[in-house]
């Protein structure tokens, strides 16, 4: 669940709703020669790298370890591969590991990645790049992969999460090759926009907003292949690879949102012709189709956040509107980048701001009105019917509308015995059902609704301390919540 991402609910803390545009208006050069974009490209691509294992490369295949960002275009780190394949007169091969277990993914996330990676593989054959498939921990498969292609650089995207730098880490002491981190996922590189965690959403937003002048550029085109890459050039049998899978089956896939980096395209234009323009009134009502749907595309990089942003920025939409949408689509998304990668326990009440543990810890002992365990909550059986048709929503669909999720959350804390339960449930769900789940922007997201993260203290309040409370009455007011239960029972 992407709280921090596209689709968050209202914010609570600042209204940008009346921010004028003018900031982002000049936040793209426009040189008017070729060159000239390729020298800007150039230099914004050298700042958006990082060497992992800093050896000098002597010979051997470039192999881009593919993981976060799954697309062929507007792909820094494939562009980036490209170029380096081609100045060592070496071919490139796309390798992307498939752990057998992920963080509680089921077959609703693996099926949705799955099939991405499917389209992708064409279209890289196409380019002459190669892509294999490997099944297995990437620490276990991936070094093997290497010794056996004879590999002499090995260039991976930027993820924040500990699983994954977990990886990195040992497969950097099991290969003497040099490792290159692009970070593809992020407009502007997250260990450039602050080398620590930033506390407060205004700081980050300040920080962030003069640096897009040099990183929200248009993509140089991938550099074509001088040489193809025709070792392991037979096609995956995919089908295979699904009955191989050991994951959980019992939740099903969706159908509603077609995965894959075309239609990721197809929905973002879909979007910015019919929904865009009236994004700031309808994107927190669950009753109107008003949000973007992008959320998934872009948490497995089957979409660039800055094609996104640069379509939006070109887009003929009122500024309040683009405003509102670039908000929660580079400053809050980016800024959960920032603080799971300068926050190891991030996914912990550890995580959160000192006055809101200790506000907390002050009303552990409260009563509790009601008190639901995880089956409860996993098969909406609360006695709150708007609660219970948010869940439901999330189980059939793989989402909860914006508008709803830190309702969702907040109650969880109010009616569980700790908050270490409450978060603990709240990532299990999100994980378990939510498309765009195990994302910097769910953890980041459910801390800032249970946990106070990036905000301020409240008035104290039974069971909640010091965090703010969402009622009922005040979520009836907004929209219309039997409408949203009505609809959500014919889902």
């Amino acid at each position: 669940m992407s709280f921090s991402g596209p689709n968050f609910g209202p914010d609570r803390r600042k209204s940008y709703d009346e921010m004028p545009f003018a900031w982002m208006e000049s936040l793209i050069a426009r040189p008017s020669k070729s060159y000239q974009v390729r020298l800007l490209a150039e230099d914004v691509l050298a700042r958006r790298l990082r060497r992992l294992k800093d050896l000098p490369y002597e010979a051997g295949a470039v192999v881009y370890w593919m993981s976060r960002d799954q697309r062929a275009s507007d792909n820094w780190a494939l562009i980036y591969a490209a170029e380096q394949a081609n100045i060592h007169h070496a071919p490139l091969c796309v390798v992307f590991c498939l752990a057998p277990e992920y963080l509680g993914a089921t077959i609703r996330q693996y099926g949705f990645m799955l099939k991405g990676l499917q389209e992708l593989e064409e279209d890289l054959k196409g380019m002459g790049i190669g892509f294999v498939l490997l099944e297995g921990q990437p620490e276990t498969v991936l070094p093997s992969f290497l010794h056996e292609n004879k590999a002499g650089l090995v260039i991976t995207d930027f993820d924040p999460l500990r699983i994954k730098r977990s990886w990195k880490r040992r497969l950097a002491g099991e290969v003497s090759i040099p490792i290159h981190e692009i970070d593809a996922h992020n407009i502007v590189p997250c260990w450039l926009t602050s080398p620590r965690r930033i506390i407060t959403q205004e700081t980050f937003r300040a920080r962030i907003i003069p640096m897009l002048t040099k990183f929200l550029t248009e993509f140089p085109p991938t550099a074509e292949m001088e040489r193809k890459w025709i070792t392991n050039s037979e096609r995956t049998d995919w089908s295979a690879v699904d009955r191989r899978l050991k994951v959980d089956r019992s939740v099903q896939e969706v159908d509603w949102l077609v995965p894959g980096e075309r239609a990721a395209k197809l929905s973002l234009q879909r979007f910015m012709e019919e929904r865009l323009s009236a994004y700031p009134q309808n994107a927190h009502n669950p009753v109107v189709s008003g949000q973007s749907d992008l959320s998934p595309y872009l948490h497995l990089g089957q979409l660039s956040p800055q094609r996104v942003a640069l379509k939006v920025r070109s887009s003929s939409a009122p500024g309040r509107a683009k405003s509102r949408f670039f908000h929660q689509l580079v400053v809050m998304r980016e800024l959960s980048d920032n603080f799971v990668l300068h926050t190891p326990d991030y996914d912990t009440v550890g995580a959160f701001p000192e006055w809101a543990r200790k506000s907390l810890d002050r009303h552990r002992s409260d009563p509790r009105e009601h008190l639901y365990s995880l089956e409860d909550f996993e098969t909406a059986r609360t006695h709150d019917p708007l609660w219970n048709a948010a869940q439901l929503e999330m189980v059939k669909i793989g989402k909860i509308h914006g508008g709803l999720r830190e309702y969702w959350a907040e109650k969880i804390l109010e009616w569980t015995k700790s908050p270490e339960e409450a978060f603990h449930i709240a990532i299990y769900l999100n994980d378990r059902y939510e498309l765009d789940g195990r994302d910097p922007s769910g953890y980041t997201g459910i801390a800032m609704v249970i946990g106070g993260l990036f905000g301020h203290p409240w008035r104290s309040k039974e069971v909640l301390g010091k965090v703010q409370r969402l009622t009922y009455t005040e979520m009836r007011l907004r929209y219309d919540v039997h409408a949203f239960q009505e609809k959500v029972k014919k889902l």
